[in-house]
């Protein structure tokens, strides 16, 4: 039953269609509107069209208690939590890392210091991909886009001085995700911090990774089976970690609509709960502890909508689909990231306003945690100012705009909850392609998400070239002032530091207990048997280094090259 009668619905209509033929038609005669203009049409930057009015007509089916419903109640549609941010602001948590890992934890001290609630570890592309810093083909690239992790050592030095039993800490790293977050267990074990009581959160989503971001390792086979290893250690040694946050935000980056973005990463998800169950577990075992991780763009409602409809959508298939009793196995907590792919390189500093309308649009779709992209990142890693100015962002929407004062103030708006009608249909549509495809492996294999993506992102550039979409800065209101703001330069001579230590490591440690701890996890990799998290755990506390540990696995696994897509 929708939330209007029909007799009410009919009434409505027809005032509407009188409407269009008397006030609106005088109007258009003097006034058009701007779809003459270079053929622009009214839709989001997705695509979906967009009415010129919106009414209790265009929500006919609409029903409150299925639909919508109290926050912190069922299909939550409307939040996870009750009160939201009454209670508690969302974290703010700034994506941070460069250089040494003693150049990270002076960056994450100052964060801290200035009203940070959480940290989040950026890893350069050495890391990501598995490699020491002192491998030849990581040259040119150590500590530039993260910081350089290439052992526990580094790891200790990352986090001394940090209080780990007060603040959750989410580490963006995916190919060798279990390696890492093994050093980080080890490391805060060695300060004294049990592994249980540690809070945080591993990104862990290699599924996205053949899809969009890239910086896998190994076969996707392989690779799911030690997403999986990490799930059940997880769910078994530390019940407050999120072992998995499943993440549409690379998706977008490279170039989806909000839909796609929506939907391969709530397909994702629900593959990840599938290989859940074929380990053995129940589900409310460990999906209370899975976590997603979205983008926010330009287009306001769209993004807001595109929340709403995930949390709804994750509920229900959670309950029917897959028999979760566990409320908070229903609950989809996820963090968002202000669009970086949206940043423009000129007149940086009208990013801040980008940032703050994206900030927004995340905030009033009840994200539990947000990160602001710095004016800066076009151009480089930020600076110390432009950090602080992203951070200072989220304390003013949460300060001084009021929009914390009510839960989900936007719950209602006839634009809103059609649009976040139209997502939820548009994800079933996606659903049911991929899952005759054999589901998202297969549809990975065939290419098919990476396709879509493909075309979509040229769409959109055709759009910004023939001017039907205005990027300020980009492709209208431009200027040819020089770029004029102080940008983080990279210390080359950490590179040569980074090097120096691992040679001291290798030469200081007890280098038959790391053959032994290795050799171990080779057999154990190779048997095929065993949760491999305790033997990545004793590699680390042995020193074996990230390019050690992962070269045994490649050994073992192979390495992935992706096919061409045509």
């Amino acid at each position: 039953m929708g939330i209007f009668k029909l007799d009410k619905v009919r009434n409505i209509r027809q005032e509407r269609q009188h409407w269009e033929e008397t006030t609106l038609k005088k109007t258009l005669a003097k006034l058009p509107e701007r779809t003459t203009e270079n053929g622009v049409e009214f839709t989001t930057i997705s695509g979906l069209p967009i009415n010129r009015l919106y009414t209790p007509a265009d929500l006919e089916e609409f029903d409150y208690e299925r639909d919508l419903g109290l926050p912190g109640e069922y299909p939550y549609t409307r939040g996870v939590h009750p009160n939201m941010y009454r209670a508690k602001y969302w974290t703010m948590r700034l994506f941070a890392g460069f250089g040494t890992a003693e150049e990270t934890n002076q960056r994450f001290k100052y964060l801290l210091e200035h009203g940070e609630t959480g940290l989040s570890i950026a890893y350069d592309f050495p890391t990501l991909y598995g490699r020491d810093s002192d491998d030849p083909m990581c040259e040119g690239e150590v500590g530039k886009c993260g910081v350089a992790m290439s052992s526990l050592e580094d790891m200790e030095i990352l986090l001394e001085g940090l209080p780990l039993d007060q603040i959750t800490t989410s580490m963006t790293i995916n190919g060798p995700a279990p390696i890492v977050w093994a050093m980080y267990i080890a490391a805060a074990e060695k300060k004294g911090f049990p592994r249980k009581m540690l809070g945080g959160t591993t990104q862990n989503d290699i599924l996205k990774e053949y899809i969009a971001q890239n910086t896998y390792i190994f076969p996707p086979d392989p690779s799911l089976k030690l997403v999986v290893d990490t799930m059940e250690f997880g769910t078994k040694e530390m019940p407050n970690w999120n072992t998995i946050s499943i993440s549409g935000y690379h998706i977008r980056e490279a170039g989806s609509t909000a839909l796609q973005e929506l939907a391969f990463t709530l397909i994702d998800g629900l593959t990840y709960v599938e290989e859940g169950l074929k380990r053995g577990l129940e589900v409310d075992e460990f999906a209370p502890r899975l976590s997603f991780f979205f983008n926010c763009h330009n287009d306001f409602f769209e993004e807001v909508a595109k929340f709403r409809a995930a949390r709804r959508i994750w509920a229900r298939e959670l309950r029917h689909t897959y028999g979760a009793k566990n409320p908070r196995s229903e609950w989809l907590r996820f963090h968002t990231q202000t669009a970086g792919c949206s940043l423009t390189a000129q007149q940086p500093e009208i990013n801040i306003a980008r940032t703050a309308l994206q900030a927004l649009a995340a905030v009033l779709g009840g994200t539990q945690s947000l990160h602001t992209n710095s004016m800066d990142e076009a151009l480089a890693l930020p600076s110390d100012k432009a950090v602080k100015i992203a951070l200072r962002t989220q304390q003013i929407i949460a300060h001084e705009s009021g929009v914390t004062t009510s839960v989900d103030p936007l719950g209602g708006s006839y634009l809103v909850e059609a649009l976040t009608n139209e997502m939820e249909r548009g994800f079933y549509e996606y659903k049911r392609k991929i899952d005759a495809m054999g589901g998202m492996l297969a549809a990975i294999k065939q290419g098919y998400p990476m396709r879509e993506i493909v075309d979509a992102s040229f769409r959109f550039q055709g759009e910004m070239d023939a001017k039907k979409r205005i990027m300020v800065g980009s492709n209208d209101y431009l200027e040819n002032e020089p770029i004029n703001i102080p940008l983080l330069n990279i210390d080359p001579e950490g590179y040569r530091k980074q090097c120096q230590r691992l040679a001291h490591l290798r030469l200081e440690r007890d280098n038959e207990k790391t053959s032994t701890a290795l050799e171990t996890l080779r057999q154990k990799a190779s048997e095929n048997k065993e949760n491999l998290m305790p033997y990545l755990i004793d590699s680390c506390n042995a020193y074996a280094t990230l390019g050690e540990i992962a070269g045994v696995l490649r050994k073992v696994y192979g390495e992935y090259r992706d096919p061409s897509i045509v």
